[in-house]
C-alpha cells in the first residue's frame, strides 16, 4: 500500500503521524512527490550554477570519522548530510521528508512489506553507479549486530532487505510500522565495494552520492568539500565548494563571522548575540537539544535512583539558565521540550529543592559524597558547569570537582571504559528525526547508551521501559500509544540514569548578502543543502 493510500486508514496514517510529530512532514512528503518525476531535470539535477565557495564556522570538534554506519558526532553528521543520501531524506532545516535516492514514494505492498525504486542515473563520487546491491548492503551492515551501529536501534522493525530486479528493493518487516517511509532516512547508502573492503579507510575518506564530495579533513582545523558535478538529485550543490572551519572556541567563531572570514556560524554565544546582530542575521530556534546528567549506574552510590534524583533536585536550573544562557533555554519538565508535538509532562519534575535533595541523600544512606564531574569542552557547557558545582557543593557532606574534556576523549577514554561517575554533556538526536520513538530510542534502546555508557540495562525498570516503548510504536490505537509513551517518560524521569536538565534554544548567524536560501537549524550543526553563494 502506497503512502497516499495509507491516508485512507485514519490511525495508521493521520493519527499516528500526528502523535509522532510527523503530520506536517508527511504532508510535505506527499506534496513534494507531485513536484518530482523520474526526469532528473525536474528534481533539481539541471539547476544551480554552483559558483563561489561557502565558508562556515562549526562549534564542535571532529570527534569521529564519517562512515554513516558508525558516525554520530555533531560535526561529521552535519558533513554527512551533504556527502551521503538515504532513500528518503529529511531536509535539515524544515525537517520535511523528500525523495533522495528513491525514484518514487515507498510503496506499501501489505502490512509488513514495502518496496522502493532507485533513482535512475545516481552515481557515487568515484563515478560508479548506485545499485540495489549497495542499498541492500547499506541496510544489512547497519542491522548486523557485529557492527554495533548506533542506528540499528532506529530500525528494529526491518527483518530483511532484498533486491527486486535491478532497480528496486523489497523490505520485509518484523511488524507493521507506520513511519517506515520516513524512518528509513536514518540509513545512508554507501558503495559496497569500498566500505566492505576497507572500513577504516572509508571512515576517514568517505564516498557518497550526495551533492558535495569530501576532499579532506584536518582535526581541529577544517573540512573541505567540492561540488559533485554528476549529482542528479533534488538538491544539487549551489556552490563550487565549501570549507568548514572547526572553531570550538566561541570567541574565534564570533571573530570569524565579524571579519567576514566565514558566511555562517552555528552556536552563537548568547553573550555575543546582540553585538553580532550589527554584522549579521542572528536567529534562535527552539530545539530538543539538551544538557543531560548521566550517571554510572554500576557504581555506588549512583546505582541508587535516590542519589541521582538528589543531584537533579539540588540544581537551581532557572538561575543557571538565566546566568549562563541569558534565558535561552527552558528547564526540563519532560524528556522532550514543551514545544514538541508529543510533549507529555513527566510525573517527576525536578524543580529546585535543596532540602529534598539532602533528604534523598540521607534516605539513600549517603552522609558524604565526593565525585568528579566530567563535561565536554563545548563553550556553553563550560559556562554552565561551574554553576552545577555551585549548587551541589551547597549540600551538606557533598564535594564535587570538575574536568572539561573534548567529546571524543570524554566518551572513548572515560565513559565507554566505565571510568566515570557523573557526566554533564549535550545531546541532540533530533538531527536523525523528530518523532518520540526515535528520540527515546537513541538514549534508551540498544547497547551503546544503556549498557556501555550509563550501565542501567540490567534493571527491572529498563525492561519495563522497553515494554512500553514497544507497546507505543506497535499499537494502532492513539490513546494506547500515548499512554505507553507517558509511562516510558515517567520511568526515565523517575529513574534518571540519563535525563535532561534543560532544553536550549539554538542561535545561528549568517550573512544574508553572501548566502542564498540559508536557514537556521532546530538541531545541532549547519546545513547548506540547497544554499547558494551570492556573488
Amino acid at each position: 500500500m502506497a503512502l497516499k493510500e495509507v491516508a485512507n486508514k485514519p490511525f495508521a496514517r493521520r493519527n499516528f503521524l500526528k502523535i509522532t510529530g510527523m503530520v506536517g512532514a508527511a504532508a510535505a512528503f506527499s506534496a513534494s512527490l507531485s513536484a518530482c518525476s523520474s526526469d532528473s531535470s525536474t528534481t533539481g539535477g539541471s539547476t544551480g550554477a554552483g559558483t563561489g565557495t561557502i565558508e562556515a564556522g562549526i562549534s564542535y570538534a571532529l570527534s569521529t570519522g564519517f562512515d554513516p554506519m558508525t558516525s554520530s558526532g555533531a560535526t561529521p553528521y552535519a558533513a554527512n548530510m551533504h556527502i551521503f543520501e538515504g532513500l528518503v531524506d529529511l531536509h535539515p532545516a524544515t525537517r520535511e521528508p523528500y525523495l533522495a535516492l528513491a525514484a518514487a514514494e515507498p510503496k506499501q505492498v501489505d502490512d509488513t512489506t514495502w518496496e522502493v525504486e532507485l533513482r535512475e542515473g545516481a552515481k557515487f563520487h568515484n563515478g560508479e553507479a548506485v545499485t540495489v546491491k549497495d542499498v541492500v548492503y547499506s541496510f544489512e551492515r547497519v542491522l548486523d549486530t557485529k557492527n554495533a551501529s548506533l542506528f540499528a536501534q532506529f530500525i528494529p522493525f526491518i527483518k530483511s532487505v532484498k533486491a527486486k530486479g535491478d532497480n528496486a528493493v523489497t523490505f520485509t518487516l518484523n511488524y507493521a510500522f507506520p513511519l517506515f517511509a520516513t524512518r528509513i532516512s536514518v540509513v545512508k547508502i554507501v558503495p559496497q565495494a569500498l566500505a566492505s573492503k576497507d572500513q577504516a579507510g572509508f571512515d576517514a575518506s568517505p564516498i557518497g552520492s550526495g551533492p558535495y564530495k569530501f576532499v579532506s579533513a584536518t582535526k581541529d582545523d577544517k573540512i573541505v568539500f567540492e561540488k559533485f558535478e554528476d549529482y542528479n538529485g533534488k538538491y544539487p550543490a549551489a556552490a563550487s565548494g565549501m570549507t568548514w572551519y572547526l572553531l570550538s572556541d566561541a570567541a574565534a567563531r564570533v571573530t570569524a563571522m565579524e571579519s567576514g572570514r566565514v558566511q555562517a556560524i552555528e552556536d552563537v554565544p548568547y553573550l555575543d548575540m546582540d553585538r553580532l546582530e550589527s554584522k549579521a542575521t542572528v536567529k534562535t530556534a527552539d530545539s530538543f537539544g539538551l544538557l543531560f546528567l548521566m550517571f554510572n549506574c554500576s557504581q555506588k552510590p549512583f546505582n541508587d535512583p535516590k542519589v541521582r534524583q538528589a543531584l537533579h533536585y539540588a540544581l537551581d536550573t532557572d538561575s543557571i539558565i538565566n546566568t549562563a544562557l541569558l534565558g535561552n533555554a527552558k528547564a526540563a519538565t519532560s524528556y522532550v521540550q514543551e514545544s514538541h508535538p508529543q510533549y507529555i509532562k513527566a510525573g517527576t519534575v525536578y524543580t529546585h529543592d535543596a532540602d529534598k535533595a539532602a533528604a534523598l541523600l540521607k534516605e539513600a544512606g549517603v552522609d558524604s559524597l565526593e565525585f568528579e564531574l566530567l563535561t565536554t569542552d563545548t563553550s556553553w557547557v563550560k559556562d554552565i558547569a561551574p554553576l552545577l558545582l555551585e549548587s551541589w557543593n551547597k549540600l551538606p557532606g557533598v564535594k564535587v570537582t570538575m574536568k572539561n574534556l573534548q567529546s571524543g576523549a570524554l566518551y572513548t577514554d572515560n565513559v565507554d571504559s566505565g571510568k566515570f561517575t557523573v557526566v554533564a554533556a549535550p545531546g541532540d538526536p533530533s538531527v536523525f528525526g523528530n518523532d518520540l520513538d526515535l528520540l527515546m530510542s537513541w538514549f534508551y534502546r540498544g547497547d551503546v547508551w544503556p549498557k556501555t555508557r550509563f550501565r542501567w540495562n540490567d534493571t527491572a525498570e529498563y525492561k519495563e521501559l522497553q515494554k512500553q516503548l514497544d507497546a507505543a510504536v506497535k499499537t494502532e490505537d492513539e490513546n494506547k500509544a500515548m499512554e505507553a509513551w507517558g509511562k516510558a517518560i515517567n520511568i526515565v524521569a523517575e529513574q534518571a540514569p540519563l535525563y535532561p536538565i534543560l532544553h536550549r534554544k539554538l542561535p545561528s548567524a549568517w550573512d544574508e548578502n553572501a548566502l542564498d536560501g540559508f536557514q537556521p537549524l532546530p538541531t545541532t550543526g549547519l546545513s547548506f543543502v540547497g544554499v547558494g553563494r551570492k556573488a
